[in-house]
């Protein structure tokens, strides 16, 4: 019975220093993190806040009749660049030629009429100093020539209107631009202020047409008046940047109570017509927190509850810093707060980190093989 208990006491023992063991190479499987770094450091960052916009022609007009008529003529190019003043479209002219001779006409012998009547007067006035006329007939000369006058004026009045049909009759182009494809062809009818027949825009300089939230509109009031070819820039739908700088032309005049935003158009040139009225592109402005910044590699970042987190080796410990980021610069990020120039952060090997935790310079990979070569010698 002794020999008994003697033999349970013996494996107890054993099963303790066993467990003691084991604990003991579990500890020793515990060595520094290998964790690689990089040096935190000062540059030049310049970034930019993107907005959705649209290209707006700066003149834009939708010609349509003044006279009604058939098109007689059509004398451009559709998609062509037209100059001021240009003729465009004719209508059937002959009626509205035919009423400005006729009016010439009237104008003429409304003045013929005038100088007749002035003749007699003078007559009537000089028959009435010898007493050879009453003194009646005179007065109704003299109304007679006022009567002269008037019709003068009538004709006069006729003779502008007629004209202003006649010139209306061709429709040229009222600045330079380019026109489009046009809504009627030759032998169309055409009725006065309904027709539209086409449609002509200016192209250099353009518009560029964005909303931006009411809280932006001191940023772009001060751009307004100062700004430099660095402030925008344009990025068109296939990615490109046009290498043309922008200015601020006008601010709308008011907020949209309903989405507390306002639009503002900013004008850039065009002299190779990349930009079509309607298209659709990317304003980007210069943010004003562009400048010297910390930059970090971006795979260094961690992120917790909306909050973002590096690792900072110091001798062979790491300590978390929170910090606070800027834009991202190709593979790497600025850091607004957080870092110091020269910190080294840990860029590999943090995964399973904690603040305070025990590092090693060297492969993160070879952790695991460093584990497992402790516990062998162990």
């Amino acid at each position: 019975m002794k020999n008994r208990y003697i033999y349970i006491l013996s494996a107890v023992a054993i099963l303790a220093w066993s467990s003691c063991g084991q604990k003991g190479k579990k500890n020793a499987a515990l060595p520094p993190t290998p964790v690689s770094v990089a040096e935190a450091k000062n540059g030049e960052t310049i970034y930019y806040d993107n907005y959705q916009s649209s290209v707006v022609a700066l003149n834009s007009v939708e010609l349509r009749a003044q006279v009604a008529g058939f098109i007689t003529a059509i004398y451009f190019k559709e998609g062509a660049v037209v100059q001021k003043g240009t003729p465009l479209y004719e209508i059937d002219r002959r009626k509205y030629l035919a009423a400005y001779n006729q009016a010439q006409a009237n104008l003429f012998s409304a003045n013929a009429n005038l100088v007749k009547a002035q003749k007699d007067i003078d007559r009537y006035e000089m028959l009435l100093k010898e007493d050879a006329v009453a003194r009646q007939t005179v007065d109704q000369a003299q109304a007679a020539y006022q009567t002269s006058k008037g019709d003068v004026k009538v004709a006069e009045a006729a003779v502008a209107s007629a004209k202003t049909d006649l010139s209306y009759a061709t429709i040229t182009a009222p600045f330079t631009g380019r026109i489009g494809i046009s809504q009627v062809r030759l032998g169309s009818e055409v009725s006065p202020g309904t027709t539209l027949l086409n449609t002509i825009s200016s192209e250099n300089p353009i518009g560029v047409d964005v909303v931006i939230d009411e809280s932006d509109i001191d940023r772009f009031y001060k751009y307004q008046k100062n700004s430099n070819d660095s402030t925008f820039k344009l990025q068109l739908s296939d990615g490109s940047i046009l290498k043309k700088p922008g200015k601020v032309l006008a601010v709308d005049r008011g907020v949209d109570n309903q989405t507390g935003t306002i639009k503002v158009r900013v004008q850039f040139p065009n002299p190779d017509d990349q930009l079509k009225d309607g298209m659709s592109c990317v304003l980007q402005v210069l943010n004003d927190q562009s400048g010297n910044h910390i930059i970090i590699p971006y795979k260094a970042v961690t992120e917790q509850m909306g909050e973002f987190f590096v690792f900072v080796a110091q001798d062979t410990i790491a300590n978390q810093h929170k910090v606070k980021l800027g834009p991202r610069i190709g593979p790497n990020v600025a850091v607004l707060s957080g870092l110091q120039e020269g910190d080294q952060v840990i860029t590999d090997g943090f995964q399973r980190l904690k603040d305070k935790g025990k590092i090693t310079l060297g492969k993160p990979g070879a952790q695991g093989t460093a584990g497992a070569g402790g516990s062998d010698k162990k």
